[in-house]
């Protein structure tokens, strides 16, 4: 009878605590990885300058968001991405300016279904100031890199 009783106590505090483990482990997906895969489209601003871009957007092994930029026009470049945040829709990134390594690119972006809009904007890392700024439209070519 004794034995009953604590199996019964023992029990649901177990499936408890089984339930707990495994919502850490594989709860649900982030919301933003709806957002994760390869964006492509065009960047314009900076004194009349205009080009492409490919945006990657991806999790590391530690599950925190990640990213690369492939940049065409003048200058082409590459560049990861030191920064990423969503706030729901609402994205903001940063990259070091790879062509100056004294100044950064801040990206600003809504993302809705498969398009995305914004701004970017380079900056002088010491001073924050301003250099130069545009706007960037873009769709999504492949879905969850990894």
């Amino acid at each position: 009878m004794h034995s009953r009783r604590l199996a019964f106590l023992i029990l649901p505090l177990l499936s408890i605590v089984v339930c707990a483990a495994s919502q850490r482990e594989g709860g649900p997906p982030p919301a933003d990885d709806k957002y994760l895969g390869l964006w492509s489209g065009s960047w314009e601003g900076g004194g009349g300058g205009s080009g492409g871009f490919d945006l990657t957007l991806d999790r590391d092994k530690d599950k925190a968001m990640t990213g690369n930029v492939s940049v065409t026009g003048e200058p082409t470049y590459k560049a990861t991405l030191t920064s990423i945040a969503f706030d729901g829709a609402k994205m903001t990134a940063k990259y070091d300016y790879t062509p100056e390594p004294s100044s950064e690119v801040v990206l600003t972006g809504t993302f809705e279904g498969n398009s995305a809009t914004g701004t970017w904007s380079l900056r002088d890392k010491a001073s924050g100031n301003e250099v130069s700024s545009g706007t960037w439209k873009g769709t999504r070519k492949d879905k969850q890199v990894h």
